[in-house]
């Protein structure tokens, strides 16, 4: 390849920089952490923390993997409030804390970030799937995201 100008294209699941993949923006997931979390009665108002930990951690399989119907690579961003600010992101899954509200950080997001791609809200929240419709951002239920592929 001597004399190309091309950047080697990236690693299967793996990006560019500003969230493409191919010249091709990935889709956006922004996942409603606390009302995924909430969905399971699994103890989690015990460790809302931990439980948002798991969920972060259970999101990476879905960089690769998309979510049903949304074929991957995605770019997926986990929006966290209350006792689940302190959530870090790792490799795969990024974390934005709310200043506010959970719900007015996802519209944010999905107006910055989400216009010219695909943007997918995961949330069972019926007031923020409104909102964010009117945004022409999809929706997909908790489901979506709890079990991985």
């Amino acid at each position: 390849m001597t004399g190309s100008t091309e950047r080697p294209a990236p690693a299967p699941g793996r990006t560019t920089s500003g969230g493409e993949q191919g010249g091709e923006p990935l889709p956006l997931i922004v996942v409603d952490s606390a009302n995924v979390v909430g969905s399971v009665p699994d103890g989690w108002w015990r460790d809302r923390h931990g439980a948002t930990e798991r969920l972060r951690d259970r999101l990476t399989a879905r960089t690769d993997a998309g979510l049903p119907g949304v074929p991957g690579p995605v770019e997926i961003v986990l929006v966290v409030e209350g006792a689940a600010r302190e959530v870090r992101p790792v490799p795969g899954v990024r974390v934005e804390a709310a200043a506010r509200t959970g719900d007015d950080r996802i519209v944010e997001l999905v107006e910055a970030e989400g216009a010219g791609r695909r943007c997918v809200v995961v949330t069972a929240d019926r007031a923020l799937r409104e909102r964010v419709a009117a945004l022409e951002a999809e929706c997909a239920g908790p489901r979506s995201v709890r079990d991985v592929p």
